[in-house]
């Protein structure tokens, strides 16, 4: 007896289909954490040694869920309001302390066995540090890392070419200090120090120096550096064909003095390159 070929189909459609059924699924992939931990998932821009502050911004969230949640920003008492759990105090803790506090009360309040929490800053507002002077663009720059501040710097453009050799910081508290640009470039870390949120960074303008006569580009000059003559000469694009630097004299606080090519040259020094005698 011939057996119909749509019959030999759907006995093996079937066939494979049960065989299918009793193949066991691959269990999903968990995510864990030390024994005692909370486990806390971060976004790239954040950082788990930023303090939260007044008008910050968060999003909270549990992994692998939609039903719990959302963007929150603290407020003037230092609170984040969130479902279920109502106002959570926020203020001074880490990204990493809040997720670790949520997390206790979703789990004392019977929300969830064993969530994982996941929080990410998306508003830095109450930790920056203001920039301003000879700078590419003066800025609030938010320190949601700790930053060093040649990285600071580098954040606003560098400085301007007619910038002073080094920078003022003006801390909250406490004295303010200067750094020379040159030292924060080396790569010597000892001189690179870590700012703090509060801190105002000001660039100066660089005082000046003029040089007129036998040189080649008269004019005002920024005085970085601690140039000496020779290094003025060579900046002001050098003697003309007639110029001397035996004869090269300063006016200083009112008074007129010869110059060697070795001494240096202080702000406002008005400089003058006189004529070789043949």
């Amino acid at each position: 007896m011939r057996i119909p070929m749509f019959c030999i189909a759907l006995a093996v459609t079937f066939a494979t289909t049960t065989v299918l059924a009793q193949v066991p699924s691959a269990p999903s992939a968990a995510p864990t954490s030390p024994a005692g931990s909370a486990p806390v998932v971060m976004a790239d821009g954040a950082s788990s040694a930023y303090i939260l502050g007044r008008d910050d911004v968060v999003d909270v969230g549990l992994l692998g869920r939609t039903d719990f949640g959302g963007r929150a920003r603290v407020q003037a008492d230092g609170t984040i309001q969130l479902p279920f759990v109502g106002k959570v105090p926020a203020a001074d803790r880490t990204a990493s302390d809040l997720s670790d506090q949520i997390r206790k009360l979703l789990q004392a309040g019977g929300y969830f066995s064993d969530p994982v929490v996941v929080v990410e800053v998306t508003g830095y507002a109450s930790r920056y540090v203001t920039v301003l002077g000879e700078i590419g663009a003066s800025a609030l720059v938010p320190i949601n890392r700790p930053y060093r501040l040649s990285e600071i710097l580098a954040k606003v453009g560098g400085v301007k070419s007619g910038a002073a050799d080094y920078i003022i910081v003006r801390p909250e508290r406490g004295d303010e200090k200067r750094y020379k640009i040159r030292d924060l470039s080396a790569g010597d870390i000892s001189q690179d120090p870590f700012v703090s949120a509060g801190d105002k960074i000001y660039v100066p303008a660089a005082e000046t120096y003029y040089i007129y006569g036998q040189v080649n580009q008269p004019g005002a000059f920024p005085l970085q550096n601690n140039p000496n003559v020779r290094m003025a000469l060579a900046k002001s694009g050098g003697l003309t064909a007639s110029g001397s630097d035996k004869k090269v004299t300063v006016s200083r606080g009112g008074k007129k003095t010869k110059l060697k090519l070795e001494d240096s040259i202080q702000p406002g020094d008005v400089l003058f390159v006189g004529e070789r005698l043949f």
